[in-house]
């Protein structure tokens, strides 16, 4: 058998928002034939049916068309039969959308299953037979069972034939259902003694191509005669029933009369419509009652016909038709189904936005079909009809998913049905975060404390800021703002931790430099673009008690001794000194109470509690020390207090050269620094270099020394000349180039001393004040030539006045010393009280001209001396007060014009007048006084000892 497929499709609509296409296609196609072309007939883009998730929705149907979404064609994806899914009704048709998502769009597609003729006619029962009196009149109809082809159209039966036809003839009639009604006629009289029984074919054929049929046979029996057959009292019987009525609802009363006596006047009813559904849902009784045998759904079928059969029994019959309508009832709810929905949505998606799509249908009819949609006031969406049946649900106003993150949306749909029937569908709707929230900090502005002295990273305090918005938007970090404080960055005080906000110290913070600043910190969140925010934080440094208290009066220094004067005739309450002290610490940390820790006498002095005054509490005698000490704690109120000392001198006298000669003889306590240990390697180390220095030096001067001596020995000079202790060779070849006078100044702290160094015979020491509270002086009387650089040094010859004889020369036993010393004692601030006035250097006679060896032994006495006295010398201290600032020159160039010997001559050369004149007086007179001891200062020793003193007398006298 050959089928042939005719496609046929007509676009009937298309729009951007809604379109219609429709095709047309054979029933009975092989699965994956091709159906249409649906992205060229609605002009939409391949890649739009794959972007916008292209697909069917056939609503509770079974999906026998499939969408290939890579080319856009619609195929078969299942046999179709348009008998099993139609039946009957024409035309036959499949309706379903096509959906798309981004942006939503439905398209309605009808694709129409035309029949072909797959189907032959059937006869229900495969024979009939019937009981004919032979009396029967010509004309006689005795109804025939129709065939039933399920094809419809020119497929479907289109005539019957009834073979041998020598007694009968079919004859049609058309109905208005579009069916046949078949008679059989009697056109010739039945002998039954020539034929009791007789065999027929009934076939029915259609029109298809090929032709199909089906038959039945036909036993007939010539029964005695029966004249009269049943007439029925209407032709057409119509009736009504509800559907959903129960089993035995009587629909209707049909009757037939016959007007045959006895069992030939009898008359049975029988429901002749093949189709079996008919047969299960109506039953005829025997009195003509049609009732219902099951459950009838006007969704399926609206009216019924069925025809019925009077038979007597003489076989003689007659048909009759009723016809019966269906009354609807309200016993459908709305069908909701959800074509296309987004799961979420933008909280920053515009006004009447669509959210979802949904088709509706209500199969009841009239009112009872009638739908209507409502959703929830109280939500920000709202439901639209976009066409028959369809349904938009779009946003109302603005989403805020701070306020509301997701949403229920209920749709219901009623029907106008009485009673009403509704349904109601949920679509759970996310919405979609947007960075529209800033951070907001919980507090305005943030005040912390934090005492000082504290340790680098220690946590302050936690800031922290909250955002509305969701995930990535709502993750908040923490950021310093740039600024300074004094100059100095933010960031160098405090740190904030990105995540947590949390504030670090950096640094330790001391009350006394800082005692509060400001900064900002920015939050700010995760978003694109990201938000932020600031507030102000303001850190207070609270004070701890850090600092001792401070002595600012008296004045406490390491070289001075200050004392307060306290006349004897001082009464009870007199003052005498204020101890001032601050602390630079805050609040009670800052208060100070004075106390009396000790004194000389305790019973003479007390110190006021708040003001520190130092007063006295009975009357002063005579009985009472000069020198007073008395200890002043100053102590403040923190907690622990920290406390200073501070030593205060009182003098109990009248005059201030008793104070004077009393406090000279003080000694100092020793002070102890917290420190000491640090001091005391570091003073090592000093001493360690001085010494290592030292030691290359001399060993530099020795080396020096001896190539000059050996320089000096290699000389030609035939005599060795002897130069006495006290003048200066002017030649430069003697031993000691130069007189030196060596000033050593003594302390009562034997490892501190002053030295003075190379001072020239002529200068004198001026002393302005013995008692020390003047300014010691030193006036040169003469400039020495070498000063002056533009004077050359030139030596007058000498005369003959100047020559002595051997006799009158002096030797090295002469009694006269060429070194002057000046002792001075200096108490441990540093102040000289005493000091002599320097003599000039005089000359002695000479009683026996020294010999060679006489002359070597000499210079090297007086080298022994040099080097004995350098070896002696140590370090000194010079004794300076703070309070009186002498100022003192150390060292001075020898005057070499001040004692010139001549060799060979017993004369002194001299610049002083009143020198030469003496020289004079001494040369007629034949012999010098002795000289006074100079006072020139001699090279710097250490402190004397009784063991120095009598060496340095033993070598006078020699």
């Amino acid at each position: 058998m050959r089928w042939q497929v005719l496609l046929f499709f007509s676009v009937l609509s298309l729009s951007s928002v809604l379109g219609q296409v429709s095709y047309s296609i054979p029933e009975e196609m092989a699965k994956g034939s091709l159906v249409g072309n649906i992205a060229q007939d609605l002009g939409v883009d391949v890649r739009r049916l794959q972007a916008g998730k292209a697909r069917i929705h056939t609503g509770d149907s079974a999906e026998y068309i499939q969408l290939n979404k890579e080319n856009g064609l619609l195929i078969i994806s299942q046999r179709i039969d348009r008998e099993a899914l139609c039946g009957q009704t024409t035309p036959c048709a499949l309706h379903f959308q096509i959906a798309l998502e981004n942006p939503i769009e439905i398209f309605p597609i009808t694709v129409e299953i035309t029949d072909i003729n797959d189907n032959a006619p059937l006869f229900e029962k495969k024979e009939r037979r019937f009981e004919i009196s032979e009396s029967a009149f010509i004309g006689s109809k005795f109804v025939l069972e129709k065939a039933i082809d399920a094809d419809i159209g020119l497929n479907g039966l289109q005539s019957y034939t009834l073979k041998p036809n020598d007694h009968f003839v079919l004859k049609l009639h058309s109905q208005s259902d579009g069916g046949k009604k078949v008679e059989m006629i009697l056109q010739k009289p039945l002998d039954r003694e020539r034929q009791e029984f007789a065999s027929l074919l009934l076939t029915a054929v259609d029109g298809g191509e090929p032709q199909r049929s089906g038959t039945m046979q036909i036993h007939i029996s010539v029964l005695d005669a029966n004249d009269n057959a049943p007439l029925f009292t209407q032709n057409v019987y119509k009736a009504s029933v509800k559907e959903n009525s129960p089993t035995g609802t009587l629909v209707t009363k049909v009757s037939a009369t016959d007007a045959d006596k006895g069992s030939n006047g009898e008359v049975s009813y029988v429901i002749v419509n093949s189709m079996r559904s008919i047969s299960d849902l109506f039953h005829i009784t025997e009195e003509g009652e049609l009732t219902l045998n099951g459950p009838i759904d006007y969704e399926k079928a609206k009216k019924y016909e069925i025809d019925i059969e009077a038979v007597d029994r003489g076989g003689l019959s007659e048909s009759s038709k009723v016809i019966i309508d269906v009354g609807d009832i309200n016993d459908n709810t709305p069908v909701i189904n959800m074509i296309s929905s987004s799961n979420s949505i933008g909280e920053d998606s515009r006004s009447s936005t669509v959210v979802a799509v949904m088709s509706v249908y209500d199969p009841d009819s009239e009112e009872n079909g009638k739908v209507r949609c409502v959703i929830g006031k109280t939500i920000p969406f709202k439901i639209s009809p976009s066409s028959s049946n369809f349904y938009s649900i779009l946003t109302d106003s603005d989403l805020d998913r701070e306020v509301a993150s997701e949403y229920n949306i209920t749709v219901t749909c009623s029907d106008e049905g009485v009673p009403s029937l509704s349904s109601c569908v949920t679509l759970t709707l996310q919405i979609s975060d947007v960075n529209d929230n800033a951070p907001v900090f919980e507090r305005s502005s943030y005040e912390a404390y934090i005492v000082e002295n504290n340790t680098p990273g220690l946590s302050i305090f936690t800031v922290k800021a909250r955002d509305a918005d969701w995930n990535q938007n709502a993750r908040v970090s923490y950021i310093l703002d740039d600024s300074s404080v004094n100059g100095v960055p933010v960031s160098s005080y405090v740190s904030v931790s990105a995540d947590s906000g949390v504030i670090h110290a950096v640094r330790s913070f001391d009350y006394e430099q800082i005692k509060d600043f400001h900064f900002r910190v920015k939050a700010q969140d995760g978003g694109s673009p990201p938000l932020s925010s600031n507030v102000t934080v303001k850190i207070v440094i609270q004070d701890q008690n850090d600092n001792p208290p401070q002595v600012l009066y008296p004045v406490q220094t390491g070289g001075s001794v200050v004392a307060e004067m306290v006349p004897r005739a001082a009464d009870v309450g007199y003052l005498v000194t204020k101890v001032v002290a601050v602390d630079v610490d805050s609040g009670q940390n800052a208060w100070l109470s004075y106390k009396l820790q000790k004194a000389t006498d305790r019973a003479l002095f007390e110190v006021g509690l708040q003001n520190g005054e130092i007063r006295t509490i009975r009357q002063v005698n005579d009985k009472d020390v000069v020198k007073q000490r008395l200890t002043v704690i100053v102590e403040d109120n923190g907690q622990p207090s920290r406390s200073a000392a501070v030593i205060v001198n009182v003098a109990v006298a009248d005059s201030f050269p008793e104070v004077l000669s009393e406090f000279t003889d003080f000694t100092h306590d020793k002070e102890y620094n917290d420190n000491l240990t640090f001091y005391l390697v570091l003073a090592l180390a000093v001493v360690s270099f001085l010494f290592i220095t030292c030691v290359v030096v001399i060993i530099s001067v020795k080396i020096y020394r001896w190539r000059q001596s050996r320089i000096l020995y290699s000389s030609n000079l035939p005599v060795i000349p002897y130069y006495p202790p006290r003048y200066s060779d002017t030649l430069g070849t003697g031993t000691l180039q130069h007189v030196y006078n060596y000033e050593v100044c003594r302390t009562t702290d034997s490892r501190k001393s002053d030295c003075k160094f190379g001072r020239a015979g002529s200068q004198n020491v001026l002393i302005m004040d013995p008692s020390s509270t003047g300014t010691m002086q030193r006036i040169q009387s003469e400039k020495s030539i070498l000063d002056e650089p533009d004077s050359p040094l030139e030596q007058k010859p000498p005369n003959n006045d100047w020559r002595f004889t051997q006799g009158q020369r002096p030797g090295p036993s002469g009694p006269h010393m060429p070194y002057g010393t000046h002792i001075r004692w200096t108490p441990k601030s540093g102040t000289r009280a005493t000091g002599g006035p320097e003599v000039a250097m005089g000359t002695g006679p000479w009683p026996q001209p020294p010999t060679e060896a006489e002359q070597l032994q000499a210079l090297m006495a007086a080298a022994n001396e040099v080097s004995e006295a350098t070896a002696t010398l140590g370090p000194g201290t010079m004794g300076l007060s703070t309070r009186y600032s002498p100022q003192f020159t150390l060292q001075h160039v020898p005057d070499y014009r001040q004692n010139v010997y001549i060799p060979g001559s017993t004369a002194t050369l001299t610049s002083n007048p009143q020198q030469q004149q003496a020289t004079a007086q001494q040369a007629a007179q034949q012999a010098l006084p002795p000289p006074q001891v100079s006072a020139q200062p001699e090279p710097p020793k250490a402190a004397q000892t009784p063991a120095s003193k009598k060496k340095s007398t033993k070598k006078e006298k020699k």
